[in-house]
């Protein structure tokens, strides 16, 4: 039986690494949620395991998926890997670009949740939640970052009390605060600097923590980085 994998963002970066991955084993069968679906369609051509689903966080997730959601049927791993970056100083940042990152960044990824969570219970499924260094207490932080800092943050603390509350249905889930990896957002972030970690190499060890790890760990803020807070 296929195992259903939902990741959201999947259009570049480490979440189009992931799809790249996961689409290799045919036991998969891989949900892709993206606001850019022409380019995903056309690389994932003639693959019937890979679903392409137009998907924006920034509206109803439930509207969005209700001709998708009849047929999807138990859910297995969910990765929430959007996200949306602005930067500039607090004093300079406008309150819409503030509420923009957390539509994208915690409000959109705690629709999607609750829209696929019967399917979720069902698939006691392992939930992925992809956040930053930046929003891990205690690391090093970054000025003209507070929006995106902030609003990954909170996905973070949804992780933990989301576990603790859903012990019960079988659904675990986990946040990763990655480090710096060599993506579009951390040039955005971070203009001339060049990462070593790629976002192949990222997605291979998502895929891996997301496929085994959901039993090992639950409600857990895990660091994922190469250097120390």
């Amino acid at each position: 039986m296929h195992k259903t994998i939902v990741i959201c963002g999947a259009s570049r970066g480490i979440g189009k690494a992931l799809v790249t991955l996961l689409s290799k084993d045919q036991a998969f069968r891989l949900v892709a949620l993206s606001r850019n679906v022409e380019a995903l369609r056309r690389d994932y051509e003639g693959l019937t395991h890979v679903e392409i689903v137009p998907f924006d966080l920034e509206k109803d997730a439930e509207e969005q998926l209700k001709n998708v959601l009849p047929n999807l049927g138990p859910i297995h791993a969910l990765i929430n890997n959007a996200g949306h970056l602005e930067k500039g100083k607090v004093t300079e940042l406008g309150m819409e670009l503030y509420q923009r990152c957390m539509q994208v960044n915690f409000l959109g990824p705690v629709s999607l949740v609750k829209a696929l969570y019967p399917l979720l219970c069902e698939g006691k499924a392992h939930v992925v939640n992809v956040s930053t260094m930046g929003a891990y207490q205690g690391s090093v932080k970054f000025p003209e970052l507070t929006a995106y800092a902030a609003s990954k943050a909170a996905i973070a603390n949804f992780t933990e009390v989301f576990a603790e509350e859903q012990k019960a249905t079988g659904i675990r889930m986990n946040c990763l605060c990655l480090g710096a990896v060599n993506t579009e957002m951390l040039r955005t972030a971070f203009p001339g600097y060049e990462a070593e970690i790629t976002p192949e190499a990222m997605a291979n060890f998502i895929a891996d923590f997301t496929l085994k790890s959901g039993k090992l760990f639950n409600g857990k803020i895990i660091p994922v980085s190469s250097s120390t807070p």
